[in-house]
């Protein structure tokens, strides 16, 4: 059973390990690295840095926005993306629900719910959030490249080439057929938990601020594997 265990925690381990090879991006941009070349590569994107206030400055989905790098030991773990400009109850309202359809109708992403995230037409928003406290938030993931089903079959084949001639493998018998369709379909399990490891850590949300009475949508694209894990305790 100990044993078991060892072999399960190694393969976890070691999935997601590959797994950070595919983390988070911003407008194509892994969320990883350091903050000086997040900073040079958002540059690149046409965003202005303000060393004063430590932020990018530019235009983002149709809004002028401010862009800070938030790192966790000098690697970057997420980009926060807040609005300029401020709203009141009515826009900061549709502007959570539209964002919320922008982020479903996109095939990139898949909901962190089957709940509808969206607030309700008749929610009174500036009442939940001042007496009751409410936190307005919704959650995407971002969806994994496909698999290669190709690359994953030649390598299922491959795998048995300490068993087998490559002429053999190459124009197999239907016993040999089947066996390497055995352990393509154990590979693409693997990989297909890999995949479902990696899109939990791909994780893009957004919230509502409320500022003095003004609203303002914050916006993370975090990449989890980055983020402090209690390692410095």
């Amino acid at each position: 059973m100990k044993r078991l265990l060892t072999l399960s925690m190694l393969f976890i381990c070691v999935t997601a390990l590959f797994a950070q090879n595919d983390v988070t991006k911003f407008l194509g941009i892994p969320v990883d690295g350091s903050k000086s070349e997040m900073i040079q590569k958002l540059k690149a994107k046409g965003f202005q840095y303000n060393s004063e206030l430590d932020r990018l400055e530019g235009e983002f989905n149709g809004r002028n926005s401010y862009i800070c790098v938030v790192t966790n030991n000098n690697k970057v773990y997420r980009i926060m993306v807040t609005d300029a400009i401020g709203s009141d109850e009515s826009d900061i309202k549709i502007r959570f629900n539209t964002l919320c359809r922008q982020f479903e109708n996109n095939p990139k992403y898949e909901p962190m719910t089957d709940k509808d995230q969206s607030i309700p037409d008749d929610e009174d928003l500036s009442y939940e959030i001042k007496v009751n406290k409410k936190r307005y938030e919704a959650g995407f993931y971002q969806i994994p490249s496909p698999l290669d089903t190709v690359a994953i079959y030649n390598e299922s084949k491959q795998s048995l080439l300490d068993k087998y001639t490559q002429e053999q493998l190459d124009n197999p018998t239907e016993e040999i057929s089947d066996e390497i369709q055995l352990k393509y379909l154990i590979n693409k399990s693997k990989y297909d938990l890999q995949n479902l490891l990696t899109m939990s850590n791909k994780l893009v949300w957004f919230m509502i601020d409320d500022i003095l009475g003004r609203y303002n949508i914050l916006l993370f694209y975090d990449n989890v594997y980055n983020q402090a894990n209690g390692e410095d305790l």
